[in-house]
């Protein structure tokens, strides 16, 4: 699976086994980090990967097609809060299902949409 993960993704996570046999694209320190979210947006979907991040602003494409989608929104974020909901994802979701999701971990539920016409390989 192709991943992109934003600069408020812990680097453990990236780092993490489950990650080991995917091909992972973590803006952090490179040039691109901090770039506006439509820039972003456009580059993740031109790569068909899946975008792990904070920003609810991504929550927009909920209703649009998209690749894929994991947000991470926690009241009282701590990296080893965000990296637990994103290996807790990442375990629940089979690979093959994640074309066309938005999934949004919380605190304590999950939210979860498919759009229509999802960009399944």
């Amino acid at each position: 699976m192709k991943i992109f993960v934003d600069e408020h993704i812990p680097a453990m996570t990236v780092r993490a086994p489950a990650f080991v046999d995917h091909e992972i694209r973590d803006i952090r320190g490179t040039p691109d980090e901090g770039i506006q979210d439509d820039a972003l947006w456009e580059m993740v979907q031109r790569e068909r990967r899946l975008l792990i991040t904070t920003d609810k602003g991504f929550t927009q494409y909920r209703t649009s097609e998209h690749y894929e989608i994991l947000i991470v929104r926690l009241r009282q974020p701590n990296r080893h809060k965000i990296h637990q909901r994103v290996m807790q994802a990442i375990e629940q979701v089979a690979e093959t299902d994640w074309p066309g999701l938005l999934v949004i971990m919380r605190n304590k539920v999950q939210g979860v949409w498919r759009t229509v016409g999802s960009q399944r390989s």
